[in-house]
């Protein structure tokens, strides 16, 4: 089992919300806690604390945390040209594309914020290829996992100008690799789509987990990632349940899981199955 958060953005955390979270995870028996991006607000040396004493918090065995692009200084010019991450890696570890190996997952992170672009993101050609390789080298147990903080598809048109770059070269390479599940966050809405230039693979996004910067109809939420093996007649398939804050209860709430197929590599992926 793996728990999917993004975007907490400490500095704008709202503290119900925190300790929710916090009971939520902890009443889980997760095998890592995935974080994909922009874990504070302003990159600022007290928001990185804050995020470490909460990630202490969750009691989990593993946290893989990718940086998103508030985790560079904004305002800060020196430091963002000639230390960006710093501060980040001063709380959070010096790991910037951390990997999980388990008998059961291969979860690999991508750093995909630059220091020269303010919001948007890159995937560069070495990257794609150090990753592509990984994924080749997982075993028929695995489910073969990319963190990226950027999106790799969206479904509003107004997050157009939000996809990842050099997304369409990354897919292409990854699917011939194996790759199963590309997470994403960064635009605060949650949802899941095949991605069919990935040969049966799916985009996995993450609302935000604590900030109230959230939008309109998306209230926090946490993904949560089931994945039991190869079935019957080699069938693959990952249940992806969604997680979200309700208010009038104080507490994590489900309110959607889906079964998402995952086809022999190369094949087109199937629409989600609603289970509930």
């Amino acid at each position: 089992m793996l728990l999917h958060l993004s975007d907490p953005h400490f500095g704008t955390e709202q503290p119900a919300v925190v300790e929710a979270l916090v009971r939520w995870v902890r009443a889980q028996t997760a095998d890592a806690v995935l974080v994909s991006g922009d874990i504070t607000q302003r990159a600022t040396r007290a928001q990185f604390e804050a995020a470490r004493a909460f990630f202490g918090r969750l009691a989990a065995p593993r946290v893989l945390v990718i940086p998103g692009n508030h985790d560079i200084p904004l305002f800060d010019l020196g430091a963002r040209l000639l230390a960006p991450y710093r501060r980040y890696q001063a709380a959070l570890g010096r790991e910037l594309e951390p990997e999980l190996d388990l008998p059961h997952c291969l979860v690999l992170g991508a750093k995909t914020t630059r220091r020269w672009r303010h919001s948007d993101g890159q995937i560069g050609a070495d990257q794609i290829e150090r990753i592509a390789h990984r994924l080749a080298t997982a075993s028929p147990a695995q489910l073969r996992v990319v963190m990226v903080h950027q999106p790799v598809a969206v479904t509003r048109p107004e997050d157009h100008e939000n996809l990842l770059h050099g997304r369409e070269a990354a897919l292409a390479r990854w699917a011939e690799a194996g790759v199963d599940l590309v997470l994403g966050g960064h635009i605060h809405l949650p949802f899941a789509v095949p991605l069919p230039q990935a040969g049966g693979a799916w985009a996995v996004q993450a609302g935000t987990a604590l900030s109230s910067r959230v939008r309109s109809g998306a209230p926090n939420s946490v993904n949560l990632l089931r994945w039991t093996g190869a079935g019957t007649g080699g069938r693959r398939r990952c249940t992806l349940e969604r997680w979200d804050f309700d208010a009038a209860r104080g507490d994590f709430a489900l309110v959607l899981t889906d079964a998402l197929e995952l086809p022999p590599h190369g094949a087109a992926p199937t629409a989600p199955l609603p289970t509930a």
